[in-house]
C-alpha cells in the first residue's frame, strides 16, 4: 500500500522549506527544491518509524494490527 502525504513547499530568500500538512512536526529547509523534497521523504519516513515503534512500545503486548484505509 502506497500512502501519499501533501508537502508545503516555498523559496524564502535563499532557501526552499517545506512541512508535511498531515504529520506535525515534519519540515525542513534546504538550499534547492530537489534537496528539499528529498529531506522531507526521509524525515517523513524517521518520522513514521518513530511513531509506529513509539505504538508498538506502549502497546507492549497482546495487540493486534489493523489496517485503515480512509
Amino acid at each position: 500500500m502506497e500512502n501519499k502525504y501533501t508537502a508545503i513547499i516555498k523559496k524564502e530568500d535563499d532557501w526552499w522549506i517545506g512541512w508535511v500538512e498531515e504529520i506535525p512536526g515534519v519540515n525542513c529547509q534546504e538550499k534547492s527544491q530537489e534537496e528539499l523534497l528529498e529531506t522531507l521523504r526521509e524525515t517523513l519516513k524517521e518520522a513514521l518509524e518513530m511513531n509506529k515503534n513509539e505504538a508498538l512500545t506502549i502497546a507492549k503486548s497482546n495487540y493486534s494490527e489493523v489496517v485503515l484505509e480512509v
